[in-house]
């Protein structure tokens, strides 16, 4: 949390708000293609317009979808990551509770 009290958002949701944003924009693509499918069939524009053009917004649409599987990968490993830190935190936890347990023995043997 900030100091103001307003949470932060977190790294995977940022990742994920990416990933919804990039989706949007291919299925913006892939209109803009069938519209011009559209012109094409009805003689506005020639084939080899439509041909060229069409393989723009593919190529654009090929670059998102590469940065969307970046993006899943890193989600992937964050929570990898997560999952470890939290394993991490609770073996700690349990060294320090048996550490508790070992001394409070001692102090019954003692007495």
């Amino acid at each position: 949390m900030r100091k103001n009290g307003v949470k932060t958002m977190g790294f995977i949701e940022r990742m994920e708000k990416n990933i919804a944003k990039l989706e949007k924009r291919i299925e913006k693509e892939q209109m803009k293609i069938t519209q011009l499918n559209a012109r094409c069939e009805s003689k506005k524009i020639t084939k080899a317009d439509f041909s060229i053009k069409k393989r723009q917004h593919d190529e654009r649409i090929h670059a998102m979808s590469a940065r969307i599987r970046v993006l899943q990968g890193g989600i992937v490993r964050e929570k990898q990551h997560q999952e470890e830190k939290a394993e991490e935190k609770e073996k700690k936890q349990e060294e320090k509770e048996k550490k508790k347990e070992k001394k409070e023995a001692k102090k019954e043997k003692v007495d």
